[in-house]
């Protein structure tokens, strides 16, 4: 391994986090060396319309949110490396990364890989990602206004989810394959009072409506095997998120569903030198903005542990 393959500061992953986190270590001189995955700008580069990011008016496109973001983090220095890490040794120092096989090395990471929505694996769900088919209702809602739209799922963040829907939209169809839900007693009973929300019971969605947008879901019956068509302008996925953090495994402290643990307060992981920022640890909020501030977070808590670490702290 050549000297040349070592950093300061490597980033692992874009998107909000990763590129706000290169923004500030950028311009703190740390010359960070973000590796950008097999999607960079992450989740957002298949969003359309952001209206909810403070500093666009008149809302942004996701893609174009994310290209201004990586040219912030070049003008300050940020370097930038195509393709994926491939394995990981945080138990020695410097830190070891292999990026498509090679080994690079950094005296301090910050891990932004995110988490990706679980959605039903249909060829028409993927066709009509961010053109009706979402995975996240606070994000989109309010495209629904007056509208109706269909949720997929039946644990809490369906429920949730279908309740913050009805804000917005006339009706909303919660489709689930049981015939209850498995949500806690008090979202349950939140979401089946609302007169907006109805319930596909023991029902699955075999194919997603529509050319340019979606118009419809078809349902299938488990129990009869009986298809029908539910019209509505917008279906949400509810059926989880999965972090991006199978190849830190055994290298770093996660939680029962894979999300990095952090300690209270800041970023620092479990293992010194290593932070983590956005989604990848965060189960709960999952917004541009967050991400963002704690990839802000991040570059900081980093920056000061390389000042320590020079001073021989």
């Amino acid at each position: 391994m050549s000297a040349g393959n070592h950093s300061r500061l490597m980033i692992i992953g874009t998107g909000p986090a990763g590129y706000t986190a290169a923004i500030y270590a950028g311009r703190a001189q740390l010359e960070p060396l973000v590796i950008e995955g097999l999607q960079p700008g992450g989740q957002l580069t298949i969003t359309t319309d952001v209206e909810n990011y403070p500093g666009f008016p008149e809302g942004v496109q996701g893609p174009e949110m994310m290209e201004l973001f990586r040219k912030q983090a070049e003008r300050f220095g940020t370097r930038f490396l195509g393709g994926m890490v491939d394995r990981v040794d945080f138990k020695v120092r410097p830190l070891r990364i292999w990026v498509d096989g090679a080994e690079h090395t950094a005296d301090a990471v910050i891990i932004a890989t995110g988490a990706t929505a679980r959605y039903l694996g249909l060829e028409s769900e993927e066709r009509l990602k961010g053109r009706g088919v979402s995975a996240c209702a606070t994000c989109d809602g309010f495209f629904y206004r007056g509208k109706e739209v269909t949720v997929v799922g039946g644990g809490d963040t369906a429920m949730e989810e279908a309740t913050f829907l009805t804000r917005f939209a006339t009706r909303v169809t919660i489709i689930h394959r049981r015939d209850e839900f498995r949500a806690s007693k008090i979202m349950t009973r939140r979401a089946l009072d609302n007169p907006k929300i109805e319930v596909a019971w023991n029902s699955v969605v075999d194919e997603v409506l529509g050319d340019t947008g979606v118009t419809g879901v078809r349902v299938r019956d488990v129990k009869t095997g009986e298809k029908r068509d539910i019209p509505c302008s917008g279906m949400f996925a509810a059926i989880g998120h999965h972090p991006n953090t199978e190849v830190f495994e055994g290298q770093i402290e996660m939680d029962e569903q894979g999300y990095i643990k952090l300690v209270e307060g800041c970023t620092r992981t479990s293992i010194q030198g290593v932070f983590a920022a956005g989604d990848v640890a965060d189960s709960q909020y999952r917004q541009a903005v967050t991400a963002a501030g704690t990839g802000c977070m991040a570059a900081l808590d980093a920056e000061r542990h390389l000042a320590q670490m020079e001073a021989g702290q």
